[in-house]
């Protein structure tokens, strides 16, 4: 009985002392969930601390969801104006870097500074207790103190539900789901969206099939000359006259930037004639009001992206428009959580290459803070 007893509580001290070393293994100060541009740039000033942390993505490489993006999708910021804090993207003022340039970016980013990431890593669910946060994952569970959300929008792609959908015999694909235009040559191709990601693969599309474009109103186009280094300007001169009580009427964010595709769709009258919505789908194609069909192979969404933001569920903290309420990119139901990179709501220009790194930068600051008083 003795030797039975020594050797089980041997080995229950040896199940405990894994346990425990699994544990420390994986508690940390601070963890990133996202290791796109948004959790890069974070991680970028958590390296200036004394903080331990970790950056968790759900991609099996590195460059986030750049690397999911058309194939030939290029910048429309100069590779001066399209860089994270620390490294200038190689090509200067006048240079618009393509898809596998800011891929290739990211990856070295990631390199240079030796960030510590951990991938592919999928994050289920996140809980809040005894203040530190735990979470659940495809690869066990991890603790943190702090904890940063930068998921982004891109794997929460939104296709408004319209009548008929299932009754349609083609094929229906969102903006995040197109590769390349050789795919629909010779199809009939209905292109939804009056925002720069349904001009630019319409331009594309139309020259190799037959196209519709269809917007909810009519789109509006930036002059040549603007480009996403001067609508940065214009935004940031907004945002610090809206700081100071003042008025300033910036140029239209939503039109269209005139890059070279779209300049070629233009001359090609392309984009003369986009028509308002369908009201249903036919097994067949789309049927406005009236009753008007026209037959189409493939409809294209390009309508937009929601946060992705399902790994927090369990916290009870969004608001009534799916997002969670934030000071800048702290947020304000739980405590030492910080979402960064969704868009203006978690700070200026947060999900764009060079406004991100004025967010990560306050949010490490007030990481550092909270910590300190822990």
């Amino acid at each position: 009985m003795f030797f039975y007893s020594t050797h089980l509580r041997a080995y229950l001290s040896d199940v405990s002392f894994l346990v425990s070393l699994r544990l420390k293994k994986n508690n940390f100060d601070v963890i990133i969930i996202g290791g796109g541009q948004s959790g890069l740039a974070v991680a970028y000033y958590l390296r200036r601390t004394a903080l331990s942390y970790l950056i968790l993505d759900g991609e099996s490489n590195p460059g986030g969801s750049w690397q999911h993006h058309w194939k030939s999708l290029r910048l429309f910021s100069p590779a001066l104006w399209s860089s994270l804090p620390g490294v200038i993207m190689n090509g200067g003022a006048d240079y618009y870097p393509g898809r596998d340039e800011v891929v290739a970016y990211l990856r070295n980013y990631e390199g240079k500074y030796n960030l510590p990431v951990e991938r592919p890593v999928e994050v289920a669910s996140v809980l809040y207790s005894n203040a530190c946060y735990q979470l659940e994952t495809s690869q066990g569970s991890y603790f943190a103190k702090a904890l940063v959300s930068a998921t982004g929008t891109f794997r929460n792609s939104f296709i408004p539900r319209i009548p008929g959908m299932d009754l349609f015999r083609g094929k229906i694909i969102h903006s995040s789901q197109y590769w390349s235009p050789e795919t629909f040559k010779g199809k009939r191709v209905a292109i939804l969206g009056e925002g720069n990601s349904g001009a630019q693969i319409l331009a594309e599309i139309s020259r190799v099939s037959d196209t519709i474009w269809i917007t909810r109103r009519h789109p509006t186009f930036h002059p040549d000359f603007v480009d996403g280094r001067y609508l940065f300007n214009a935004a940031s001169k907004m945002y610090e006259a809206k700081i100071q009580g003042k008025e300033y009427k910036p140029p239209s964010l939503a039109s269209i930037v005139m890059v070279p595709s779209v300049k070629d769709a233009r001359e090609r009258g392309i984009l003369d004639n986009p028509v308002r919505p369908f009201e249903r789908f036919s097994p067949h194609g789309l049927i406005w009001p009236g009753g008007h069909e026209e037959n189409v192979d493939t409809v294209i969404f390009c309508t937009g992206f929601k946060s992705s933001l399902s790994h927090l569920s369990a916290l009870n903290i969004f608001s009534e428009s799916g997002n969670v309420n934030t000071a800048e990119t702290r947020a304000m139901k739980t405590k030492g959580l910080w979402l960064v990179g969704y868009g203006n709501w978690t700070g200026f220009a947060s999900a764009t290459l060079i406004g991100v790194g004025r967010n990560a930068k306050a949010t490490v600051e007030q990481i550092k803070l909270y910590l300190e008083k822990k």
